[in-house]
Order: C-alpha cells, then structure tokens, then sequence
C-alpha cells in the first residue's frame, strides 16, 4: 500500500520498498490516493543510485530509467542530498 491514503512524510521520515531482484516494471510506483509529492530514489542491488525523481501527485506512475531492486520514498525536501551514482548503505532498519 505504501503512503497512499498518508497525509505526509516528516523530512527525515521515508518508505523503503524492496523487490525479489532488479526490475524497471516491479520498481514503477504509482500516485493514485496521494495527497502529496515525494521524492523517489531507485537503487540497485549495488545499493547504487540509479534514478531519482520528483513524483508529483497528479502523475500516473513513475519508472525508473534501469532496473533496480529498491525504491527508496522519501520527503521532497531531500531531492538535492541523492544523486545517480551514489553508493547508499542502510543502517538500523
């Protein structure tokens, strides 16, 4: 269900969503029931930032421009600190 139906994320606060192996299709996200934008960061099981975008609640869905095995959901505000090509690590989930 991801953050339809939410009525915002906290700048710090974000969704993780995580696929069985890298996928362009199994990694598309969809607005519909989203009351706000979000910032969408897709990573490869690298952990290497292979897309980022603003996703506008008015748009359909979103896709990432190569596969990737996680989709990272996180607060507009955050757009600037990710770029395509960073390598992430994840702590404490």
């Amino acid at each position: 269900m991801g953050l339809m139906f939410h009525s915002g994320l906290g700048e710090f606060e974000g969704l993780l969503l995580v696929e069985d192996s890298e996928s362009r299709i199994n990694s598309a996200i969809h607005m519909f029931f989203m009351r706000f934008d979000i910032v969408v960061i897709w990573i490869d099981s690298q952990l290497q930032v292979v897309d980022v975008k603003i996703a506008r609640k008015g748009h359909p869905f979103y896709l990432p421009a190569v596969p990737s095995k996680y989709t990272l959901e996180i607060h507009p505000d955050r757009f600037f600190d990710f770029r395509i090509g960073d390598i992430l690590s994840f702590n404490d989930i």
